[in-house]
């Protein structure tokens, strides 16, 4: 079990962002949680399979059709056995 906080910014708020992140973790085993933060990013906390966090990684980089990702910081942290995945 791996756990990483990424930090999104571009044009992520107003694009289903968050939506599209907790469906895909959903799909993908992940537990977490998603939310905007008031400087326009998006803040997600991802914790799960080494593989599948990482591809959500990769998706955060990426980001729905609609979003401008510019830059992405992703942080590891200690795994606290977190279950589900919710918009915060």
């Amino acid at each position: 079990m791996v756990r990483k906080r990424v930090i999104v910014h571009g044009r992520v708020q107003g694009v289903f962002f968050r939506d599209t992140t907790r469906r895909t973790a959903e799909s993908r085993g992940v537990a977490g949680w998603v939310r905007n933060n008031p400087d326009g990013s998006v803040e997600a906390l991802f914790e799960g399979p080494e593989d599948s966090v990482e591809s959500m990684v990769r998706f955060a980089r990426e980001g729905p059709r609609g979003a401008t990702v510019e830059h992405v910081d992703v942080r590891d942290e200690p795994p606290e056995g977190l279950t589900g995945f919710r918009i915060a």
